[in-house]
């Protein structure tokens, strides 16, 4: 009685953590069934977001962004903290049809959170000017997937 009581706890935790559910693909989950992310997972997260300003689609680029989250942007004063301050920002800024470039990189994780922070170049493709920066992602797991809590970024103070 005691080992099927036992069982059923640790079926009960599993599927809370919806390790046991079906799947067509691997799902990453909290608690004890997620697989920690890697320096790799954490650093594509930034190729996401560059590949989501090359559609030129603001709501697509403010989707890597959680809701409750802040945008500090390069080339604005004001903070950014609704979806639609972000995507405001954001139809601004692709219009000069922006590309980034990782220079240089520290990445931290720590359970759900990670950081991603260091320099950054973009290139605008509209005019060829190119603007170098910095930067850092705070990203938090929301269950599903990696999005940004905290993103920070700007020009560098000397040429």
């Amino acid at each position: 009685m005691r080992n099927l009581r036992n069982a059923a706890i640790i079926m009960l935790l599993a599927a809370l953590c919806g390790c046991i559910t079906y799947q067509a693909q691997p799902v990453m989950c909290p608690m004890l069934c997620r697989t920690p992310a890697s320096q790799a997972d954490i650093a594509a997260l930034f190729d996401r977001w560059n590949a989501s300003l090359q559609t030129g689609d603001p709501d697509r680029v403010v989707a890597n962004y959680a809701e409750r989250s802040i945008l500090l942007p390069t080339v604005s004063n004001t903070p950014r903290l609704t979806p639609a301050e972000k995507a405001d920002y954001f139809h601004h800024f692709l219009e000069k049809q922006p590309s980034g470039r990782i220079d240089l990189r520290h990445i931290d994780i720590s359970g759900d959170m990670a950081v991603d922070s260091g320099l950054y170049t973009f290139t605008f493709a509209k005019t060829g000017e190119q603007v170098h920066g910095r930067y850092s992602f705070v990203y938090k797991w929301d269950g599903k997937q990696w999005l940004i809590i905290s993103h920070h970024s700007s020009m560098m103070p000397e040429p």
